[in-house]
Order: structure tokens, then C-alpha cells, then sequence
């Protein structure tokens, strides 16, 4: 009786499992089935199967994909992710490290030793004449603030940025890896940091200086003359080498190496931060921020010890009249005649009274 109902149970339970396999038959969507071999015609992975045939043992079609910049699919949503090995990168390591290191650093190293050769040749340019205390106003209080901001900030980048690049190949041997690596981390968020700054000094200085340093008459031979060397020539408020200073230097130069800073900051809105963007910039930044070195270092050897008497004027706000005269006399007279104002500083406007006391307290 026992086995009879199990018997029973058995069949039944046969029953329902083929009436469940009939019903999903014919409730359930219908699947096609596919051959993971079948690769289009004129794939990588067709370039491997015929080769697998010919030469056996033989990957370089496989490799050559894999070693491709061209982004296969993958379950992950960063689609750079496809790319197993992004060649170009090396590509970039070598001109960063290799052309962009020497010759960048041989191009600052030879303008260094250049400003002392000529410091030491033939020493600052002195006055024709005494100084005679009657004094000029050159800068206003809130043209000096911007430009000492700025002054300081590339300082600050100047430093870093010399230090990112070359660091590890003059710094590192001598300090060792653990010192190098904290000093870079550093100096890597403060350069990150001072660059939004730099690039609002830039913005706002030119803006204030656009108007007096357009191209004049005179320019031309100031250029001719060598700025000097061969001859005098006067000069309105800013002579020709500071206006090419102000056009190539400051703001072509300066806004590209601080667009392409904004980039590697990754603080551009709308913008794809692949790695091949991200070295191009790189690139761009590395080159741009070696030349702007190598002009500032001229600017700021005129502007303090190169010649006597210029610092004067960014750092109080005057200049003597004797220096006024022989450096740019066009501007001085147009300043005699009435043509411009003797003075431009405002007596009580409220930022040029705060940006009189933060000069004040700096310089």
C-alpha cells in the first residue's frame, strides 16, 4: 500500500512538471541564440582568428588592439575605460620628461646665468642725473596692490612649478625620495591653489593698463634705438619693451598657461577631462609657464636692480623727476603740459583707501 502511494505521488508530481514546461513554452519570449565566435568580417578579433590559422602561435593582432587608443566595450560607465593601453601617454611622458625638461631647463639656467653675466658686465643703469626730489606719481595705490598680487602669486608658482617639473631630477637625489615627496605635495596644492589667483590679477591688471600700452608713435624708435643702447629715445608712460611685456608676457602668455591651468585644475565647466586632454594641457602649460619665466626674469631684473630708480615707483607710488625724464620723457611732459593729470590716486574712495593701507603694510 505504502509503495502504491508513492507511486501515485510520483505521477502526479510528473504531471504538473510537463504542463509547467508546456506553459512556459508557450508564455515564454522567444530567445536567439548567438555564436560568440561569429566576429564581423575586418575585426580585431577576425585578424586573430586568421592568423591563428596561417601562424600559429602568432598574437599581433591581438596585441595591436590591445595596444590601440580605440575604446572597446565594457561594462563600466567611464568609456575611457575600454582603452587597455593608451599609447599616446607614453608619447607624452617622453616629450614632458624628455624635450620639455632639457631644453625647458637649459633655457632657464642660460637666462639666470644671462641676467647675472649682464648685472656683472656692465652693472644697473644709472641716472644721467641727480636726483632732484621732486617727486612724480607713476601708480596709483590700487595698481600697485594688483600688481604686487600678482608679483607674489607667480612668484609662488614660479617656485612650485619649477619644482613639479625638475624636482625629481635635481631636488630628489640630494634631499631623498620621502622629503621630495612631502615638499611636492606642498607645493602642488599651493600651486593649485595660487593660480586662480594669478589669473584674476592678470585680468584685472590688464584692464586698468589696456589703455597705456597701446602702440604709439614713438615706439617704434624706442625699438630701434635697443631700448637705449643706441642712442635715447623717449618714451610715453610705458615704453615699448614693457608694452611687449604686457601684450606677449603678461596676457598672451599669461592666460594660456592660466587657461591650461584651469584645465589640469579640472575646473573648467563642460569640459571631458580625458587623459589625452588632460596632457595635451600638460603640455601647453609646461611650454607656456617656462616662457613666461624666462620674460619675467628680464621684467623683474629692469624693474628692481637693473636699473636705478625703478622700483621706486611700484613700491611708493613715485618716481623722481630726474628718472621721470630720462626714461620716459613724453610721458612727463604730457604730464607738465596738463594733457595728463598730475595725480589719479582718488583722495577718499573707499578701495583705493584699503588698497592704500594693504600696500602700506606690504611693501
Amino acid at each position: 500500500m505504502h509503495i502504491k502511494q508513492q507511486l501515485a505521488g510520483l505521477m502526479v508530481a510528473m504531471a504538473c512538471l510537463l504542463l509547467g514546461t508546456v506553459h512556459a513554452q508557450t508564455t515564454a519570449p522567444k530567445v536567439e541564440s548567438a555564436n560568440i565566435m561569429d566576429v564581423e568580417k575586418g575585426s580585431d578579433a577576425a585578424a586573430q582568428r586568421e592568423r591563428e590559422q596561417s601562424q600559429p602561435g602568432n598574437n599581433a593582432p591581438f596585441w595591436r588592439a590591445v595596444n590601440s587608443d580605440q575604446a572597446h566595450s565594457v561594462n563600466f560607465p567611464n568609456q575611457e575605460a575600454g582603452v587597455l593601453i593608451q599609447k599616446s601617454g607614453q608619447q607624452w611622458r617622453l616629450i614632458r620628461n624628455g624635450v620639455l625638461t632639457v631644453f625647458g631647463g637649459w633655457l632657464v639656467t642660460i637666462a639666470a646665468f644671462g641676467i647675472l653675466f649682464l648685472y656683472f658686465l656692465k652693472g644697473p643703469i644709472k641716472l644721467d642725473q641727480p636726483p632732484t626730489g621732486r617727486k612724480i606719481e607713476r601708480f596709483t595705490a590700487l595698481e600697485r596692490l594688483v600688481h604686487w598680487t600678482m608679483a607674489y602669486s607667480f612668484v609662488a608658482l614660479a617656485i612650485t612649478g619649477l619644482f613639479i617639473i625638475f624636482g625629481k631630477h635635481v631636488i630628489m637625489p640630494i634631499i631623498g625620495h620621502s622629503a621630495h615627496g612631502i615638499i611636492l605635495y606642498i607645493f602642488k596644492n599651493v600651486h593649485n591653489i595660487t593660480g586662480p589667483i594669478f589669473t584674476l590679477c592678470v585680468v584685472v591688471f590688464f584692464v586698468m593698463m589696456v589703455k597705456d600700452n597701446l602702440p604709439q608713435k614713438g615706439d617704434l624708435a624706442w625699438l630701434k634705438s635697443g631700448g637705449g643702447i643706441f642712442g635715447h629715445v623717449d618714451a610715453a608712460r610705458f615704453n615699448a619693451g614693457e608694452k611687449l611685456w604686457f601684450w606677449l608676457g603678461m596676457t598672451i602668455i599669461g592666460l594660456i598657461v592660466a587657461g591650461s591651468g584651469w584645465v589640469l585644475d579640472m575646473i573648467v565647466p563642460g569640459l571631458s577631462y580625458w587623459r589625452g586632454t588632460m596632457q595635451v594641457a600638460n603640455i601647453i602649460h609646461v611650454i607656456s609657464a617656462i616662457l613666461i619665466i624666462v620674460f619675467a626674469m628680464g621684467h623683474i631684473y629692469i624693474g628692481t636692480i637693473g636699473t636705478e630708480g625703478a622700483l621706486d615707483g611700484m613700491k611708493t607710488g613715485y618716481c623722481d623727476e630726474s628718472w621721470a625724464r630720462q626714461h620716459h620723457g613724453i610721458w612727463l611732459d604730457d604730464i607738465n603740459s596738463g594733457k595728463l593729470p598730475a595725480s589719479r590716486e582718488p583722495e577718499n574712495g573707499p578701495i583705493s583707501n584699503i588698497a592704500k593701507k594693504i600696500v602700506r603694510t606690504t611693501t
